[in-house]
């Protein structure tokens, strides 16, 4: 090819002059050396044969790219070979371009499967059956595709009669908590739910549908009284629709009645004039379908359909607020079958919730005051062998004009983890 070897090339460009190549700069020899070694496999090749042994410290990265130095005797074929591997090893930060033409490095949340293994795999030895988790960070929630996910785990770890389920959630969708437990009751005849911390709302129906709770000193369930958002319901300070609940309703409707005097007029009028009839309705028809998700939940073991329906009715109604923590004790006057957590399970359980509340951390990159992107796991479902989380992973960007945060370049999905060769393999999860 007639090229002068690589000590020449290099002295003659620190000279400042390069008559044989026609350039005055190292950075712009780089950048064509780069441009011949992405278009021209055969070219570089040839180049590389040339010039021998390539140093990689005298050439900029920045302008060239991290180059493999060739080792002595290997050919061209082995030198692509050893290449792909080192690239393919690597692992690039994610880089995104943002409104305004910003580009900068996305935070991103730790994925610690190896370690939550370690403590599955341990607790799975103790216990008699299977050990699951449904874990949700307080961003998090029970919805319609952990149903997906949680068939998707039981399908890899094939329980036989019995499963342990560990739940540490603050709520969601009770439709969701039914079709989970649905889906359970579908492998095996046991279920027994362990609570080492809180365990609430739509996670206290899914407790509802075990045969046995055990409970630890810091665990709690809730009741499970609705309350909802509504397109024509009242809108907060921050211009989002506020929540009703039929409690408040019925708080109101009680007032009026015990402190105003009597007259002709009918308390609703007044009450339309905050909160549009069908709002009322929909809180009223919501509390129906709560207690009736209670009652099918409890008669998956319970033989008597009065006392599900006695139990539905009090975690419904008998609470003055929804947030109100039912202890163990509490727990079992209500009726049901509730146990004292072993203190070693106890331990070992809050070990793992200690390292999903690493994965579950909010990873967010902020780009200006209106504008930032946010990384975050939120749902975590995990047994021997397998992982799945569901990571929130979207731009954020306040409009002005309706005083409302709105989210942008949605790329949130579920993940699934395996180990495959002693190393471990992530794989997105779709689901529609």
């Amino acid at each position: 090819m007639g090229y002068a070897p690589v000590n020449r090339i290099v002295g003659t460009l620190r000279m400042g002059d390069s008559p044989k190549m026609g350039f005055s700069t190292s950075s712009r020899f780089l950048r064509t050396l780069a441009l011949v070694r992405a278009s021209d496999g055969a070219l570089w090749t040839n180049i590389l044969a040339e010039l021998g042994e390539i140093s990689v410290p005298m050439f900029n990265h920045s302008d060239f790219g991290k180059m493999v130095p060739a080792r002595s005797g290997e050919s061209p074929k082995d030198l692509r070979e050893r290449e792909f591997t080192m690239k393919s090893e690597r692992t690039p930060r994610r880089i995104s371009r943002r409104p305004g033409g910003r580009k900068g490095d996305l935070k991103t949340p730790p994925v610690l499967f190896e370690q939550t293994q370690r403590i599955v795999q341990r607790i799975q030895k103790s216990i008699d059956g299977t050990f699951l988790t449904y874990w949700t960070s307080e961003y998090g929630s029970i919805c319609g595709n952990d149903v997906q996910a949680m068939y998707e785990a039981v399908r890899v770890v094939k329980p036989q009669t019995r499963i342990t389920l560990f739940v540490k959630s603050d709520g969601g969708d009770g439709q969701s908590a039914l079709r989970l437990i649905h889906l359970l009751r579908e492998h095996v005849s046991h279920l027994t739910v362990v609570v080492p911390l809180e365990c609430a709302s739509a996670a206290t129906m899914l407790a509802l549908g075990a045969d046995e709770i055990q409970m630890g000193p810091l665990a709690f369930l809730t009741p499970i009284d609705t309350s909802l958002e509504h397109s024509m319901g009242p809108v907060d300070p921050r211009n989002e629709t506020a929540f009703v609940g039929q409690d408040e309703v019925q708080r109101v409707l009680n007032l009026w009645a015990k402190h105003s005097p009597q007259s002709d007029i009918n308390p609703f009028q007044e009450l339309y004039k905050y909160l549009h009839p069908l709002v009322i309705g929909a809180v009223d028809r919501a509390t129906s379908l709560s207690i009736r998700l209670c009652t099918e939940i409890l008669r998956y073991h319970m033989n008597g359909v009065q006392d599900a329906e006695r139990i539905a009715n009090a975690l419904n109604a008998q609470y003055p607020a929804h947030e109100y923590p039912i202890t163990p004790r509490e727990a079992r006057e209500l009726g049901l079958n509730v146990k004292k957590l072993d203190p070693e399970l106890n331990d070992v359980l809050l070990e793992l919730n200690h390292l999903y509340s690493e994965m579950g951390q909010r990873a967010v990159t902020d780009f200006d005051e209106h504008n930032y992107h946010n990384n975050e796991i939120v749902n975590i479902i995990e047994g021997p062998g397998i992982q799945l989380y569901f990571k929130n992973d979207k731009d954020w960007h306040y409009r002005k004009e309706e005083r409302q945060w709105v989210s942008l370049h949605v790329e949130s999905c579920w993940y699934r983890c395996v180990m495959k060769n002693g190393r471990m393999r992530q794989t997105r999860l779709y689901m529609s």
